[in-house]
């Protein structure tokens, strides 16, 4: 009824746009049609460049794939008056969704998060466990003798998904990936777009040299939102490390240097959710691979957020379930993209917002996904944590500044692709395993030219046992008040518990790799000596 009596004749006066796209590669088995209806010139112009124009193959793949999803927008009179009246409606049974009164580009390019749940529902009802739809980048790392391992990752919003996906060496995707296994046992992923929609906020030429490239000199096209424009019409935002202007027009209007709102607090030379639109081919880091309809072969899967004091900058799970929990588990301080929202929030899989059916039904396609026995032996993607933004204070020290810098994240993913091929050892913890001093030492100085002293390998690895406690405790509290989930999810936490409680007891509320590593060799000698009494074990291991 909202849609019918606020939407009609919205276009009296406009010219209607209608764009057929794909939302992914042209003959991918993860991709969907997908309609774009719009009055708004900026609203087609960024889907172009942040989709495959499929005008000539759009009836084709529709009748290969047997759906297509429509979305119809309309900034209607595009006045300030209007905006109480803004809307954006999913309809679910049909996959149309409708939006109107608004302009911002979040909200009405339906292609992306309004699809993305489309897909989520797609592949939660209807791919029988072995379709997955994620709030996750796509990129390649480079390993030995010339190998790619292709890595996705869930990170919520703000949380550094773009500098992640821009530090692999094989740029696919920033935002979003569809994943299905295919009939060699292979887990496969697209990116359903071709260009990046991404926060400005704290990109700069210390941690995203690539972007900054793209961003700053000439030669690509760039869609601006809410960043400052000054006097010479350069684009600046905040954290972008230059000599910042001292005038010009940002989200608010004409600005100056030390300009405060009606509340007294100062205004910032951009908003929080700044954003550039750019096509992923301008990235000199841009793979050939992203515009292959079989995808890539995805052998590491990471999860992360921003996660100031409590887990280590990497660690794997033990099989899959525990991967899967540890996306379960996300833990994130909210961020600008989040309206109203403050403080440390969970934050499942990074794709909770966009999840539009039962939270217990997505968890179990995870379960069925990664733990499905028609992944091929040998091609079962690890799953990792990911955390690059515990801080200076939570570590023994003080102060909030990164304990490290945002261009570590190369080693971390350095390491993660020589563990999904078994050429590194790691010490197990009852989270998962962790990496070597020895093994990083060695990636830092051949990825990033950067020591890596071992106090700093220390203090980033040692666990904070009541922190960890604490957070699983939260997570079992928070899920034991939804319905249906999974009770493989309540039993890793409960494993994991158990096993940082019998740490705790041996060594102390922190627990230190060396610590950690003599635990490890504890349990492989009893693992040794009581095969037959897998009892006996649990019970030394405990204790």
């Amino acid at each position: 009824m909202e849609v019918r009596e606020k939407m009609a004749g919205i276009m009296s006066g406009s010219t209607m746009v209608v764009g057929f796209y794909m939302r992914g590669p042209v003959g991918a088995a993860g991709s969907n049609p997908a309609l774009e209806l719009t009055s708004s010139a900026y609203v087609s112009h960024s889907a172009e460049i942040l989709y495959r124009n499929a005008f000539a193959d759009f009836e084709k793949e529709v009748e290969r794939l047997g759906h297509f999803y429509t979305n119809i927008h309309s900034e209607g009179l595009n006045r300030a008056e209007d905006l109480p009246n803004a809307r954006v409606f999913m309809d679910r049974s049909h996959r149309t969704t409708y939006s109107f009164n608004c302009t911002y580009a979040g909200n009405t390019l339906l292609l992306k998060k309004g699809n993305h749940r489309f897909s989520v529902d797609k592949a939660v009802y209807e791919g029988n466990g072995r379709e997955l739809t994620e709030h996750m980048f796509i990129t390649g790392i480079n390993g030995p003798d010339g190998r790619v391992t292709w890595v996705a990752g869930a990170a919520p919003s703000g949380c550094g998904k773009t500098t992640t996906a821009m530090a692999g060496n094989r740029f696919v995707g920033d935002d979003l990936a569809q994943m299905w296994i295919d009939e060699s046992g292979s887990v496969r992923s697209i990116n359903p777009e071709c260009g990046i929609f991404g926060i400005v906020e704290d990109v700069n030429q210390e941690g995203d040299p690539m972007l900054m490239d793209r961003l700053r000199n000439p030669g690509s096209e760039v869609i601006w939102s809410n960043v400052l424009i000054d006097e010479t019409g350069t684009p600046h935002w905040t954290g972008n490390g230059e000599a910042q202007p001292i005038r010009g027009r940002n989200f608010q209007g004409p600005w100056k240097k030390g300009l405060n709102d009606a509340n007294g607090k100062e205004i910032p030379i951009s908003h929080p959710n700044a954003r550039c639109t750019i096509a992923s081919s301008a990235l000199a880091n841009y793979a050939d691979e992203a515009e292959a309809p079989e995808g890539v072969e995805t052998r590491v899967i990471t999860y992360s957020g921003r996660d100031s004091d409590t887990m280590p900058p990497v660690w794997v799970a033990k099989n899959s379930d525990h991967g899967v929990v540890i996306g379960a588990c996300i833990v994130s301080a909210a961020t600008a993209t989040e309206v109203g929202a403050s403080g440390v929030k969970r934050a499942p899989w990074a794709n909770a917002p966009f999840i539009p059916g039962a939270l217990g039904d997505y968890m179990k396609a995870q379960f069925d996904f990664f733990g499905s026995a028609a992944i091929a032996e040998g091609k079962r993607p690890i799953l990792a944590g990911l955390n690059y933004f515990l801080t200076h204070e939570a570590r023994g020290g003080s102060g909030k500044k990164l304990l490290g810098e945002k261009k570590d994240v190369k080693a971390w993913l350095a390491w993660l692709e020589r563990r999904a091929h078994g050429d590194v050892e790691a010490i197990a913890t009852p989270i998962g395993f962790i990496p070597r001093y020895a093994d990083l030492k060695a990636l830092f100085q051949e990825r990033i030219d950067k020591p890596y002293p071992e106090d700093l390998y220390n203090r980033q690895f040692s666990l904070y046992v009541d922190n960890i406690l604490a957070r699983i405790d939260l997570q079992t509290t928070a899920y034991a008040k939804e319905e249906n989930i999974p009770p493989r999810l309540f039993e890793v936490l409960k494993e994991q518990r158990e096993g940082l409680v019998a740490l705790k007891e041996k060594f102390g509320p922190v627990v230190t790799p060396d610590q950690l590593a003599e635990a490890d060799a504890r349990v492989y000698r009893d693992r040794q000596s009581h095969r037959h009494d897998p009892g006996c074990l649990v019970r030394r291991y405990l204790l």
